[in-house]
């Protein structure tokens, strides 16, 4: 998610310093600590008036409870929970990116012990069941988005690809061939493939969706070298690497901003990508489509979803916990930030708002948003993926150079993933 600087600590009322605040101000009274990840690019648009406006609404319903929230970059927040955590300080409440290693420990309440039974039936299945670690519910889904193939309007006409409507590709037989028009159109980068340690994970997991694979099994084991993902990694590495089809950068070494950049400069014909891309693209002028990545043999695809969490650490305040986050996913509130940031809602309520166009953000968000209530999402109920995910991140690159072996980088991941999930 988008970065920005420093910490910002805010009550409902106030901005206040980043110490420690004791959890009771009063008899009857209690301060939920919050800590959460900040959505903005600039001071302008952080995320904290977003969390102010929410505090303020919910201390004028509920008299007693103060909340108190810190508000810190992408770049340091799970390293601020962790720290909290570790120095027995653990706030109340924190969004941000992975909560299975907490709930693991013991540390976290069940979404069954803090939320009603509405907003718990709310969330969006899929989310919901990524937010479980053995069949319990510790992680909330609060944002999430789904991946989509954008494509670059005027190259693919000019290349020959596309003569009238959308461009509508049904396997990767028609990528191929499309990447070789752009090619010798001239394009730069036909088809950008950013296998760099940003995002490695994601554009692996699409494609290998895509290849009737992934990383995981029907029975949520890990399948990371499954021969249908081999087959997928043989073709990016003899079809569209071999072939000079992915541009000057090899893909190893080629990242998801990067990538996203040479797009809006009109440098790339095809790439997989978030919402972000919309506004990026659209500030830069450049005319794109968007459709599912296709299947190897045209199957239905199966998209890829990334779901960042909420989780509410056991701390005694239970009750107040579960009472904010009621209001946290009240439709009005999910809708709110959602719109602000081009991000898909966790709920049901919220994806039907979006899609009646009443929840403010742009139309092409819909496009993502059809995608959602089927998405697959990372194993993210293992406490061992985030090792996972950094070993993809590492090796995964290699496996598509010319020469590379697909076949035995896939299953050094995947003996490392066993193994850590074994423990």
């Amino acid at each position: 998610m988008a970065a920005s600087g420093a910490a910002l600590c805010l009550t409902a009322a106030t901005l206040t310093g980043c110490g420690a605040v004791e959890g009771l101000t009063g008899d009857n009274e209690v301060t939920l600590r919050v800590v959460a990840a900040d959505y903005g690019d600039n001071p302008q648009n952080s995320s904290a008036a977003y969390w102010k406006n929410l505090a303020t609404g919910f201390e004028k319903a509920n008299p007693g409870v103060h909340v108190e929230v810190s508000v810190y970059s992408w770049s340091e927040v799970d390293a601020k929970v962790a720290a909290m955590v570790k120095a027995g300080k653990a706030p109340d409440i924190a969004q941000i990116g992975a909560y299975a290693d907490y709930a693991a420990a013991g540390k976290l309440y069940t979404a069954d012990e803090l939320l009603s039974v509405r907003t718990e039936a709310d969330f969006l299945a899929p989310l919901a069941d990524a937010g479980k670690v053995k069949r319990v519910q510790y992680g909330m889904p609060f944002v999430s988005s789904t991946r989509l193939l954008f494509y670059n309007e005027k190259l693919l006409t000019d290349a020959g690809v596309v003569k009238t409507g959308p461009w509508q590709p049904k396997n990767w037989a028609d990528l191929e061939a499309a990447a070789k028009k752009l090619k010798a159109a001239g394009v730069p980068t036909p088809f950008a493939v950013p296998l760099g340690r940003e995002e490695a994970q994601a554009e692996t997991m699409m494609w290998t969706l895509a290849g009737g694979g992934g990383y995981t099994d029907n029975e949520e084991a890990y399948a990371i070298d499954s021969p249908d993902n081999i087959k997928t990694l043989e073709f990016l590495r003899d079809k569209m690497v071999g072939q000079g089809l992915t541009g000057p950068v090899e893909p190893g070494k080629l990242d998801r901003q990067a990538a996203f950049d040479a797009f809006t400069r009109g440098e790339v014909g095809m790439l997989n990508g978030h919402p972000t891309l919309l506004k990026q693209a659209a500030a830069k002028g450049v005319k794109f489509g968007m459709v599912p990545l296709p299947t190897a043999n045209g199957a239905d695809p199966q998209a890829m979803g990334v779901a960042d969490w909420i989780m509410a650490f056991k701390n005694g305040h239970r009750k107040e916990s579960g009472k904010f986050l009621d209001y946290v996913y009240e439709p009005g509130n999910v809708t709110a930030f959602t719109a602000k940031y081009d991000l898909l809602p966790a709920t049901t309520s919220g994806y039907r708002a979006l899609g009646e166009g009443t929840g403010g953000a742009a139309p092409q968000l819909k496009t993502f948003l059809a995608a959602l209530p089927n998405a697959k999402l990372y194993p993210v109920g293992k406490k061992s993926w985030a090792g996972v995910s950094e070993d993809i991140k590492e090796k995964i690159g290699t496996a598509v150079q010319p020469g590379g072996q697909p076949a035995k980088v896939l299953e050094e991941i995947a003996t490392a993933a066993r193994a850590a999930d074994a423990h």
